[in-house]
C-alpha cells in the first residue's frame, strides 16, 4: 500500500509508523487516521515485526486534529467529518493498547490533543526533554478524545488527569516522567540511542510474555474500553455541534483568545 500522510517502514524486527504532514504540524485528517490504522493492522499480521514505534516528522510531533480541516468542517457545516476522526483516534489508541507486540512512541516537541493521549496508549513513551503533553480540547470547546480520560486516569489518576484536561496546561518531559506517563527522557540528540538502549533490553525477551503481558493488562484495566468510547464519542459529537467549539476554532484561525458563552 502507498502511504501519502505516513511513513511506513520495517527493517527487520521492527516497524516504523512515522507521521508526515510536517506542513499542518502533523494534524489529523481522515486519510492520515486511515493509513495509521492500516499500518498498525500490518504490522500485528507481520510475523517477522516485533515492535512497533511511531515517530514524527518536523519539529512538532502533533497538534491532534487538524486544526485547518476543523475550520472546514465549521465552514461547510460537516461535523460528520470531525466524528469519524474521533471515531478513528480512539480506535488507533485501542489497537496500540491491543496489539500483542511492544509499542513505542518516540515524542519530540509539541504532542497535543489525541497524540497525548496516544502517548499514553504506547507501552512505552520516550519523550525528548523539549516534549510538552498538552490537552488542547479545551481550547476549542471540546473533551479529550483517543481514549484520553479513560487511559490517562488510570495511568495519573483522576483528579491528576481531571485537571490536565480542564486546564489544558502542558505537561512537561520532566513532569510526565514523575507521572508515568514517560519511560525515558532524552536529549534530542540521544533519542535514538535512548530507543536503542530499550530495543536492546526487549529483544532478550520472548514474544509470548509480551503478548501475555499485554493482554493480562488489558483485562486488569481496560476491558471497559468500550462502554467509555459510547460515551466518549457522543459528547464529542454534541460538543461540536455546539456554538462555543466553533467560537474556539475561529478564533484559533484568527489567532485570538476564544470568547466562550457555554452555548
Amino acid at each position: 500500500m502507498v502511504f501519502d500522510h505516513i511513513i511506513y517502514a520495517v527493517e527487520e524486527d521492527l516497524a516504523s509508523i512515522i507521521l508526515n504532514r510536517p506542513e499542518v504540524s502533523n494534524g489529523f485528517n481522515i486519510p492520515m487516521c486511515q493509513e495509521i490504522i492500516e499500518a498498525l493492522g500490518l504490522a500485528e499480521q507481520n510475523s517477522q515485526v516485533r515492535f512497533i514505534l511511531f515517530k514524527a516528522v518536523g519539529k512538532i510531533f502533533s497538534v491532534g486534529g487538524d486544526l485547518a480541516e476543523m475550520k472546514r468542517a465549521v465552514d461547510e457545516d460537516d461535523i460528520d467529518s470531525l466524528t469519524q476522526i474521533a471515531v478513528l483516534v480512539n480506535q488507533i489508541s485501542k489497537m496500540m493498547k491491543q496489539i500483542p507486540k511492544p509499542v513505542i512512541m518516540v515524542a519530540d516537541g509539541a504532542v497535543a490533543g489525541a497524540t497525548a493521549n496516544m502517548a499514553v496508549a504506547a507501552d512505552f513513551c520516550i519523550a525528548s526533554d523539549k516534549a510538552k503533553f498538552i490537552q488542547a480540547f479545551v481550547g476549542v470547546g471540546l473533551a479529550p478524545d483517543a481514549g484520553g480520560l479513560f487511559l490517562l486516569g488510570r495511568a495519573i489518576g483522576l483528579n491528576r488527569a481531571t485537571q490536565l484536561a480542564m486546564t489544558g496546561e502542558p505537561l512537561s518531559a520532566e513532569k510526565a516522567l514523575d507521572y508515568g506517563v514517560v519511560y525515558k527522557v532524552s536529549e534530542v540528540d540521544k533519542l535514538e540511542k535512548t530507543v536503542n538502549q530499550l530495543l536492546i533490553k526487549l529483544r532478550r525477551s520472548s514474544d509470548n510474555s509480551f503478548a501475555a503481558i499485554k493482554e493480562l493488562a488489558w483485562d486488569s484495566m481496560l476491558t471497559a474500553w468500550d462502554n467509555y468510547t459510547e460515551l466518549e464519542l457522543k459528547l464529542q459529537k454534541k460538543l461540536s455541534l455546539m456554538d462555543d467549539f466553533k467560537e474556539g476554532v475561529i478564533a484559533y484561525s484568527e489567532r485570538r483568545r476564544p470568547k466562550f458563552q457555554g452555548k
